[in-house]
């Protein structure tokens, strides 16, 4: 039987870099979106400054989050796996380092332009075009280190969490630069190539894959990594996971037009993507039970490893807005959610239960092996946040389905002589308590944020190192 061969020396550096990345932005990130928060409770804080009002600052909130913080956390996550999984050194240190300082940079144009109103106004496409170039030329620079090293790869198979992370930067490079196609009429300033109905068709169709594949396909891959990692066995079906990657990126490039619903859309069009969005949960929930029950007796381990709490909580949430998402997609339904802060709720249910956790459980699993440390500076920390971030969640979601039905059923009430029962302030006011509500669970949420960062910068600070660690970080750097 032949022994195991050496681990090759890993590019570590460029999978730190992204991790320390990952844990700025989401702290920028989310400050920005407590204060924006807080701007619905108390108006008065955009202190009559333009770059400060909500308008500006709620598209870098969303810009930040998704791209600064999921963004760079799915970089880490794909260069760390794809290493691991396939037993090679990363193609081209020096192409893996531009795609580092190059995504930095495009995070950067989007701090400085987007509070000086300089935006396309298409949702999580809000970059205008001299800096969406750049984040294309960015992209296939990543594909290029990612897939050449997959081809480099040492082991026979492709591991199924690859399959995920490749998806994902194709789907992504399509999408983007489809929606992006403009006219540029300055620097600073152009025009989409599309018109009308068809704008928007292209729009959602890049919006909510945006959603399906940079905040979903990318997690699917850090989740069949990390999670039978942490737990310390195999996945629990290979072929569940299998049919779980090609019906997810069959079904969800369909399912778009439900943001369109009750539009200038065509109705055939609106309803292919409702009747899509229904048939998605399947495979959606086909991922969640492959990661459940990968736990399969070892449901024990949760008493005392918050890191597999965040993994597993992570999960539930992912189950849950999968779910709710196919219901909101009926339009009987749409016409009460939509444009109200159910949709809100929806997306954070997603945004914080299950990319924010996964990532934090993955990151957790991942800094003490590139950073070359034997675990985490406290334990009670991580659990500390756990709780933060639990509570934080729910708070959030809970907060924004009251308001959502309570906005949805007073804007449809009529009286007897067809007049409607309740003025868009009347509203307004119904909506304040839950703003507040929305405002504490930010804090808690963001409260972890921080702590993490704090752990993180306790355990770099640590001088207990360790020279191998189950053979991870022997070669670290």
């Amino acid at each position: 039987m032949q022994s195991a061969a050496p681990h090759p020396a890993y590019n570590y550096k460029v999978v730190r870099q992204f991790t320390l990345m990952t844990l700025f932005w989401g702290v920028v990130g989310m400050c920005t979106g407590v204060l924006i928060a807080a701007q619905l409770v108390w108006p008065e804080l955009n202190f009559d400054t333009p770059w400060l009002s909500f308008g500006r600052l709620r598209p870098l909130h969303t810009n930040l989050v998704v791209f600064g913080f999921a963004g760079s956390a799915q970089f880490a996550a794909s260069y760390y796996a794809v290493q691991r999984t396939c037993q090679t050194r990363l193609f081209s240190d020096k192409l893996a380092a531009f795609t580092f300082w190059g995504w930095q940079a495009t995070i950067l144009i989007m701090l400085v332009t987007l509070p000086m109103g300089l935006t396309t106004t298409k949702e999580y496409a809000e970059i205008e075009f001299t800096g969406a170039v750049w984040m294309a030329i960015v992209w296939v620079a990543y594909g290029i280190v990612f897939f050449t090293t997959l081809t480099q790869r040492k082991t026979r198979h492709i591991y199924v969490g690859n399959w995920f992370f490749g998806a994902f930067i194709l789907v992504i490079a399509m999408l983007h630069i489809v929606n992006h196609l403009s006219v540029p009429v300055s620097w600073f300033k152009s025009y989409s190539i599309y018109s009308g109905a068809t704008d928007a068709m292209v729009q959602w169709w890049y919006g909510h894959n945006a959603v399906g594949f940079f905040l979903t396909t990318g997690f699917l891959g850090m989740m069949y990594y990390f999670v039978p990692k942490q737990v310390n066995r195999p996945v629990y079906s290979y072929r569940l996971s299998i049919v779980h990657f090609w019906a997810l990126i069959t079904l969800y490039i369909w399912a778009g037009p439900h943001h369109l619903h009750y539009t200038a859309l065509p109705d055939w069009a609106q309803s292919l993507g409702m009747v899509m969005s229904i048939i998605l949960l399947a495979p959606s929930w086909g991922g969640m039970v492959n990661g459940m029950m990968t736990l399969s007796g070892a449901w024990h381990l949760l008493r005392t490893d918050p890191i597999l709490r965040f993994l597993v909580v992570s999960l539930a949430f992912y189950g849950m807005s999968t779910f709710e998402g196919p219901m909101m997609a009926i339009k009987t339904v749409n016409a009460l959610s939509h444009y109200t802060d159910w949709t809100i709720g929806h997306v954070h249910a997603g945004a914080l239960g299950w990319v924010a956790m996964i990532t934090f459980g993955s990151l957790y699993h991942l800094i003490p092996k590139v950073f070359a440390r034997d675990g985490m500076y406290s334990t009670g920390m991580i659990n500390a946040h756990f709780w933060l971030a639990t509570i934080g969640t729910v708070l959030y979601i809970a907060s924004m389905w009251v308001n959502g039905i309570t906005q949805g059923l007073m804007w449809r009430a009529v009286n007897e002589d067809g007049t409607l029962t309740y003025s868009f302030v009347e509203a307004l006011e119904a909506s304040h308590p839950g703003f507040v509500v929305r405002l504490v669970g930010g804090l808690c949420f963001l409260a972890g944020m921080l702590l993490m960062a704090l752990n993180t910068w306790l355990t770099l600070r640590s001088k207990v190192k360790v020279t191998q660690h189950s053979g991870e970080v022997a070669h670290a750097g």
